[in-house]
């Protein structure tokens, strides 16, 4: 009686154990939680994986949201907050950052719906001038909050400017998952596809 006892303890432990091993993943040096919170609602991690630029990996890219979605229309139509969140694994220069996710825009959204979007980007513009640069480990994080808008985190700061129009949080997430993503590879990852 005893005996079997301890294996029933010993064999929940070992579960128990495996299942807070499983609850992060190492993915070039950042650790990725397999949830996040985002005004109180918990999410699940839909995706994630590595922004390479030649052979240098440049981030790493982690995607949450309330129900596993497979492409950037199944995203917007989730309910519930998203969150993006971008690691830096290498230093970088904000301006030139910044400039590159305005062409990711560009290349995944018509001409028309892009001058709609201007303000959006006159106020990211802003975002990445206060800050100049980015160091391995620093983060910018994305959340989609219903109800409010665009929050972004620079730097464990919360940043004052709300990007309240969904249309921009859209064409924000096109440049990662629309049909001309920034890079194929972590498009795929981000989906799930984490091989």
């Amino acid at each position: 009686m005893h005996i079997h006892k301890h294996l029933a303890t010993g064999a929940l432990a070992l579960f128990l154990g495996a299942t807070a091993f499983a609850a992060t993943i190492d993915i070039a040096g950042v650790k990725v939680e397999d949830s996040a919170t985002v005004v109180g609602t918990k999410l699940q991690l839909n995706g994630a994986g590595i922004r390479y630029k030649g052979p240098f990996k440049v981030y790493v890219a982690e995607l949450y949201t309330t129900k596993k979605v497979k492409n950037w229309e199944e995203l917007m139509a989730a309910p519930g907050p998203k969150r993006m969140t971008l690691v830096m694994t290498r230093d970088i220069e904000a301006g030139p950052f910044g400039k590159l996710l305005t062409r990711g825009m560009e290349d995944n959204n018509p001409k028309a719906e892009m001058s709609k979007l201007v303000p959006g980007l006159l106020k990211m513009s802003e975002l990445f001038s206060i800050h100049k640069s980015f160091a391995p480990g620093e983060s910018i994080i994305m959340d989609w909050q219903p109800g409010t808008g665009l929050v972004i985190t620079v730097k464990g700061k919360v940043q004052p400017e709300i990007f309240k129009e969904p249309e921009f949080f859209k064409a924000l997430m096109g440049i990662w998952l629309g049909p001309n993503p920034a890079y194929w590879k972590l498009k795929e990852n981000l989906m799930g596809d984490m091989s």
